[in-house]
């Protein structure tokens, strides 16, 4: 019968469109319109979200292999042209674009595009991709983690030397400098310190692998929580409406299809092997929802964040569906076209 095969291939799409994680997401989001927190309860969430995001970080550098970051760093121009896509090219594209988006979609969410765009590349999707395609992985390794860590520093920098204004004109609660420290104590130092306990939890942490997810995944719903609860309690969604939304996720999608086509083919032309462009394609062209979190609750005031982070976590899904489909054409052999 028709029916079951028809069930069989419709399936893989729909696990690939609604995964568990982006079902919670969303209820996470619709929880937080309904019942906001707010009072005690809000700083209760806020407390509770800072000890999961260092938790977060001191697991990810007890988790970062320094054996994979020496092998993978020796490959300088493959990483220059990652970090040119995550750091330079990505961020000049949202700029170039503000004359179109700001009208568009309002000062509001075309901040949160500058921020997604200013912001490092994902770690564990990466490199996940990259294998999957059959890419260089130990080089994925190094770029992803490099990125993640450079990003602490670069991403505040970018944003305020892009908008030009301040960060504490951005909500935040002081200057540049001062959005900085707070980055490197709850997000690096915490990080840095679960590196260097490395010899210690680094086989406990390979056996225990779900541990991580649980807390990655665990510690952006936090964070989606405390921040949308604030921002609906400040009226978020009486100022983005519907066609915002949509606007929104037109843009992501533009914005995704226009980086991955140039990126492929600046790569081709740069003479790179089929193995590294798959590294420099998936690595230099997605954005870290699982970074991007915890430094929007850093850099801007609570009641800010909501609509900032609305382009972060509507890429994040996209660039996740996208990059599966090109990863799976990639270990085919497919030709992927680069315009």
């Amino acid at each position: 019968m028709p029916e079951p095969s028809l069930l069989k291939r419709v399936q893989p799409k729909l696990r690939l469109l609604f995964d568990r994680f982006t079902l919670t997401l969303i209820a996470v989001v619709a929880a937080a319109t309904l019942i906001p927190a707010h009072g005690r309860g809000a700083v209760f969430f806020e407390h509770l979200t800072t000890a999961a995001i260092a938790l977060l970080f001191f697991l990810h550098g007890a988790k970062l292999s320094r054996e994979a970051i020496i092998a993978g760093a020796t490959h300088w121009r493959l990483h220059g042209v990652i970090f040119a896509w995550t750091f330079v090219i990505f961020p000049l594209i949202g700029w170039a674009l503000g004359p179109v988006l700001q009208p568009l979609l309002g000062d509001a969410l075309y901040m949160g595009v500058v921020y997604l765009c200013v912001l490092p590349g994902t770690v564990q999707s990466a490199i996940a991709f990259t294998s999957i395609a059959r890419g260089n992985v130990p080089a994925a390794v190094c770029a992803a983690s490099a990125s993640s860590v450079v990003g602490i520093i670069i991403t505040p920098l970018l944003l305020q030397f892009l908008l030009q204004t301040d960060v504490s004109a951005l909500g935040g609660s002081g200057s540049l400098l001062s959005a900085i420290g707070n980055i490197s104590l709850k997000i690096l130092l915490p990080f840095v310190v679960g590196h260097l306990m490395r010899p210690l939890l680094g086989s406990w942490m390979e056996r225990r692998a779900r541990l991580v997810k649980v807390v990655d995944q665990g510690s952006i719903l936090l964070v989606v929580y405390t921040a949308f609860s604030e921002s609906v309690i400040g009226g978020l969604w009486t100022t983005v409406g519907l066609g915002s939304l949509a606007s929104l996720f037109l843009v992501c999608v533009l914005l995704l299809a226009l980086v991955l086509s140039l990126n492929i083919w600046s790569t081709r032309r740069l003479g790179f092997s089929r193995e590294d462009e798959i590294t420099i394609v998936f690595c230099g062209s997605k954005k870290s929802l699982a970074n991007g979190v915890p430094m929007a609750s850093v850099l801007f005031g609570a009641g800010a964040i909501g609509p900032i982070l609305l382009p972060v976590m509507i890429f994040h899904q996209i660039q996740l569906m996208v990059c599966a489909v090109l990863a799976q054409r990639y270990a085919r052999g497919v030709e992927v076209d680069g315009g």
